[in-house]
């Protein structure tokens, strides 16, 4: 069969390769709507749940509001133009329908509690009871096309070879069972013509055949290939809305919606592959789960909702996820929007490695921890039991269920070479078991309870952008316990009620760690002694007791200004964190001299590391590690 171990390879292969040719090159936070039409960052009402006070977060932008609603719409042309593979030796020619011939046709028409067969061919036998029609076929290059309507009625195959099954307009309503019922573990060619609207709707409860296996209203026992212009609604009222045994791709132009499901909206054991099109889901359960495979997204606008509650069963706790894949997740292009709004319900759930090539994807998660016993569950925006890794895109997320709720979790490695990333959690933002390393990319994380970044193992910046707000004491803007915290280039900022401390013998670019109070709104700078400013930021809530880290290549060797309070003008905000603005009105709050790797001034809080403890106040020098 098609999608093995070796499927994985490509997905990267052509991960990577898009990697490449699809870098931003214009400001991704353009239209995040983080300032006012006077230039200065918008504080809308936000409270702060922790010690530190309330305050108002900074931005008005999607991250903060934008919601994720089923979009039937047009893509108008932004669908990623799908490349048709001509050689027969890749494995994914015989999935392509321009590659095969189906030169017999077999039509057939419902009406009401009745079908009938228009037209058939030899070797292909039917059998009819009103509208429920049982087709047995022997040959091959066959088309079935379905068209009418009926109230009562199906359509099973039986089939030792592949086939197309052209849905022309045709509405199947089974009471008993599934719609369409292949129990064929061949190739299937569905396909809606443009133009034509399809509904398939299954029984809450079936009449099941002995020795058959049949799972969902559009059940198969092997691949199922859509594609085509029209639209295809299915209602999964007994189990899953599609079903496969094997794999299932969407092609670019298919349109195909799974509503209402029961449990999951798509089910397959092999692999999803979506190539395009726009596919929506609402599920109760998982909205795409694939048991035993990847899944793989390169384009079209893919959009899952979920609201199943987490359930104890089988001595574990299981919740609903939108994306939920047993082995790797890979997106390279196109769109994925995701909404869990269940308890412990969790936006894209992996066993196995995520890999974010390209692409937008937004997620979103509002259930509750679930507690049973000793045992608990937690919403999460992205979730992988392995390690995770963002070369490009744009990620969103936000998680706000309360305890647990955090934004990405790797439970080993977080790799971040790129992209544009930003986090709103009530837990942390990004936390993983081993170790996070961001080489790239701008990234932003406000969490509303717990650290902004935290590894529980290494953490390690190269380079980037990266600003991250925790709340009050003990959480942090960056925490990595008493674990390596080293910093070699971009431009960082942690603010919270402490931090980690650098490790200065593993670090080559310099930070200063300032402990204070700060208000919401209020700019804090950083200028050196000739004037320039280094760092320029609006502080997103009122902290008691403040520490903020901040990491520079423009910090080097030399005599600086902390100031705070004052205005700013002109320049671009990040998040509140300014490049090419004026600052000035500021009260002068210390002054230090970066003469060492790190250096401490005021009364800041430490994280992890050692060496992270309070200093003296803000004189000259401070002190420094």
């Amino acid at each position: 069969m098609m999608i093995e171990m070796k499927k994985i390879k490509l997905f990267i292969g052509i991960a990577a390769w898009l990697a490449v040719s699809t870098c931003c090159s214009t400001d991704p936070f353009a239209d995040w709507g983080t300032e006012t039409e006077s230039g200065q960052p918008v504080l809308p009402d936000g409270t702060d749940t922790s010690d530190g006070g309330s305050g108002s977060f900074d931005g008005t932008g999607t991250l903060f509001d934008f919601e994720v609603v089923i979009d039937d719409t047009d893509m108008s042309g932004d669908d990623i133009d799908e490349t048709i593979v001509a050689d027969k030796d890749n494995e994914n020619y015989d999935d392509f329908i321009e590659n095969s011939e189906f030169s017999s046709t077999v039509e057939i028409a419902y009406s009401g509690t009745s079908a009938m067969v228009i037209s058939n061919v030899e070797g292909v036998d039917i059998s009819q009871d009103g509208a429920h029609v049982v087709v047995t076929s022997t040959v091959k290059k066959v088309e079935y096309i379905l068209s009418g309507v009926t109230t009562d009625g199906s359509f099973k195959v039986y089939s030792d070879n592949k086939f197309k099954l052209t849905l022309n307009g045709v509405n199947i309503v089974n009471p008993s069972g599934a719609a369409i019922n292949i129990q064929s573990g061949k190739r299937v060619f569905v396909v809606s013509p443009d133009g034509t609207e399809n509904t398939l709707v299954d029984g809450s409860s079936y009449v099941l055949t002995d020795g058959e296996d049949m799972k969902g209203c559009f059940f198969s026992e092997g691949q199922l290939i859509f594609s085509g212009g029209g639209k295809l609604r299915v209602t999964g009222n007994y189990k899953h809305g599609i079903c496969s045994d094997d794999y299932v791709r969407f092609r670019q132009g298919s349109r195909v919606t799974v509503v209402g499901a029961v449990k999951d909206g798509i089910h397959v054991n092999d692999a999803v592959v979506i190539g395009g099109g726009i596919l929506n889901i609402t599920a109760t359960d998982d909205g795409i789960q694939c048991e035993k495979g990847p899944i793989s997204v390169t384009g079209g606008r893919t959009t899952v909702i979920t609201t199943g509650n987490a359930v104890y069963e089988d001595s574990d706790i299981s919740s609903s996820s939108c994306i939920n894949s047993g082995t790797t997740f890979a997106m390279t292009a196109g769109t994925v929007l995701l909404k869990s709004s269940g308890s412990a319900g969790k936006g894209l759930n992996c066993d196995g490695e995520i890999y974010l090539y390209g692409g937008t994807l937004r997620v979103v998660t509002t259930g509750k921890q679930y507690v049973y016993g000793r045992l608990d569950s937690s919403a999460k925006g992205i979730k992988s039991k392995s390690s995770l890794t963002i070369e490009s895109g744009t990620i969103w997320v936000r998680a706000t269920g309360g305890e647990g709720s955090e934004g990405i979790e790797s439970r080993n490695v977080m790799t971040i070479n790129g992209g544009d990333i930003a986090v709103y959690a009530y837990d942390d933002c990004l936390n993983a078991s081993n170790n996070i390393t961001i080489n790239g990319g701008s990234v932003y994380c406000y969490s509303t309870g717990n650290d902004g970044v935290d590894s529980n193992g290494t953490l390690t910046i190269t380079g980037g952008t990266v600003v991250a707000s925790g709340t009050a004491s003990p959480e942090d803007g960056f925490d990595c316990d008493q674990n390596t915290f080293k910093i070699t280039g971009g431009t960082v900022l942690g603010i919270g009620g402490g931090t980690s401390t650098p490790t200065a013998n593993s670090c080559t670019q310099r930070s200063v760690i300032y402990g204070g109070s700060g208000s919401a709104g209020q700019y804090i700078g950083i200028q050196s002694s000739d004037g320039t400013n280094l760092m320029t930021y609006m502080i997103p809530r009122t902290y008691q007791q403040m520490t903020l880290l901040f990491s520079s290549p423009q910090l080097e060797n030399g005599s600086y200004t902390i100031y705070t309070g004052g205005s700013v003008t002109d320049g671009s905000s990040f998040y509140g964190l300014y490049t090419g603005a004026i600052y000035d009105g500021g009260t002068q709050a210390a002054t230090f001299t970066a003469n060492s790797m790190v250096t401490q001034i005021g009364s800041a809080s430490g994280g992890g590391n050692p060496g992270g403890g309070g200093g003296p106040g803000g004189g000259p020098g401070g002190w420094g590690w």
